[in-house]
């Protein structure tokens, strides 16, 4: 599945729409498709000139996989006229989804105790003897076969985005702790994964931790027995030439999927845009591959002929260009990086990327706005949504898959953040909040904006009672003590 972006003020529900699907590099499309299919491994290379710094992430391709509806037709469009690069999840879309942020509270700083501790996430081990560009050809049965019985199916349940995400998790604890990429948990409620080596083995997963920028997640299997990790190799090791396995769930069939390559370049750094939600990340270091990989292959392996995981497959191409130009190209973060953010996540210590547990949740959906006016904020949300107000007193509360429009009638204030919906079940909808009503501060810090209001509860998280302060749409002020669920993770 493809990344997607983690910002709350960024518009669209949260997550954002067309957030989910098998983990793929980073825009782990939840269209299922079926996977693009790519030169040979052995294709040379295009010159490293031929590949733009800047890409564009997007839905991948069509095709009516089994199991998922069609996907929407791909809004692609690639920077400098370059190949397309996505995050490799395989998901199914929901329709209808109207446009706005929901407000998610994030926990940047404290947090809940992790299950793990440091000692539990393994470090880089040299490189075996032979593992080099010299070395002899790599004997794809014999990698695949060592390294899958360390891998996991991973699946995804977006319940707020109506839709699911199906990607790839590395076991490296035998205590069942999995690391994966974070677009492909992003936006889940829910998580389980299926041993690859027996299908019928599912465990309910817990998101310890993530780290979105460099897009990194933390899971723990729970009640999994005595488990196989993969083995690690050491990515500072590896040079160019180095054949490689790439395994992952490709195409979100299940089970591990063999593509070989070879490392064709090193410490590359790209610029992904989401279309899914409009934003850009950067991916630095990563490593470079001209294996096969397909949609659902995100956070799978990237394996040296010793059997030994020197990546986490994250990235790759899939525009029908890079399909007659001679090159695939794929893109794995090296796996010292991976494993540095996964033993600070189960050491529990957060800092201003790397996230513990998931994040408190509210539930209401603001404008896409700058404004602090609320009916400018109503102005710009129509804009956004291309429709009009809906009548007043209607959508007291959202589901999942509602097209959601904007309040014709506003709270009668200056300076805050309009509500345009609110998920039903959630806290703010059992609170008494609706369409129409707006936010003007949360323990006692003032809203004046959409995103001042996601800025002011970075802070908080699961379980926490904060003081919400609104203006209903009739003009009354409202004080409530709330105490926030778990949200998605983000």
């Amino acid at each position: 599945m493809m990344r997607e972006n983690e910002s709350d003020g960024a518009g669209g529900w949260w997550p954002p729409p067309g957030h989910g699907g098998q983990a793929g590099p980073r825009d782990e499309y939840r269209g299922e498709g079926a996977g693009t299919r790519w030169p040979a491994p052995d294709a040379t290379p295009a010159p490293e000139s031929d590949y733009p710094d800047t890409l564009a992430f997007g839905p991948p391709p069509g095709g009516d996989g089994p199991g998922w509806p069609a996907p929407e037709p791909p809004r692609t469009r690639s920077a400098r006229g370059g190949r397309l690069l996505v995050y490799l999840a395989v998901a199914a879309l929901a329709a209808g989804i109207g446009a706005g942020a929901t407000i998610a509270f994030s926990q940047h700083h404290a947090g809940p105790a992790a299950e793990a501790s440091s000692g539990d996430v393994p470090g880089p081990h040299d490189n075996a003897s032979g593992s080099g560009a010299s070395s002899a050809p790599l004997d794809p049965e014999a990698v695949q076969k060592k390294v899958a019985r360390g891998l996991v199916d991973i699946a995804s349940n977006l319940r707020y985005s109506g839709e699911t995400a199906e990607g790839t998790g590395m076991i490296i604890s035998s205590s069942g702790l999995v690391l994966t990429n974070n677009h492909v948990i992003d936006g889940a409620t829910g998580v389980r994964a299926n041993l690859v080596t027996s299908s019928d083995q599912s465990y309910t997963a817990r998101v310890l931790g993530y780290d979105a920028t460099h897009d990194v997640a933390l899971l723990q299997l729970q009640g999994a027995p005595r488990l196989t990790p993969v083995s690690f190799g050491n990515s500072s090791q590896v040079r160019l030439g180095t054949p490689v396995l790439a395994l992952g769930n490709a195409e979100g069939h299940g089970g591990t999927k063999p593509a070989a390559g070879i490392i064709n370049a090193l410490d590359r750094s790209i610029q992904a845009s989401d279309e899914g939600s409009n934003s850009t990340e950067d991916l630095n270091h990563m490593l470079q591959t001209n294996a096969r990989i397909e949609q659902g292959d995100s956070g799978g392996a990237l394996a040296n002929n010793a059997g030994q995981v020197i990546g986490m497959i994250t990235a790759a191409n899939t525009s029908t260009s890079s399909q007659s130009s001679g090159g695939t190209l794929g893109f794995a973060i090296p796996i010292n990086t991976a494993l540095a953010i996964a033993r600070q996540i189960a050491a529990g210590q957060a800092s201003q990327v790397v996230h513990i547990g998931l994040p408190g949740f509210l539930g209401v959906q603001v404008a896409t706005s700058d404004s602090s006016n609320p009916q400018q904020q109503a102005d710009d949300q129509a804009k956004a949504a291309g429709h009009g107000r809906m009548p007043a007193g209607t959508g007291s509360c959202s589901t999942s898959n509602q097209q959601s429009g904007v309040p014709a009638k506003i709270a009668p204030i200056a300076a805050g953040a309009l509500i345009v919906g609110v998920l039903c079940n959630s806290v703010a909808e059992v609170a008494g909040l609706v369409p129409g009503d707006v936010i003007t501060s949360v323990n006692n810090q003032p809203v004046t904006t959409p995103g001042s209001l996601t800025a002011i509860t970075s802070t908080t998280h699961p379980g926490e009672v904060v003081s919400v302060l609104w203006v209903t749409r009739d003009g009354v002020e409202h004080s409530r003590m709330m105490r926030l669920d778990p949200g998605p993770a983000r």
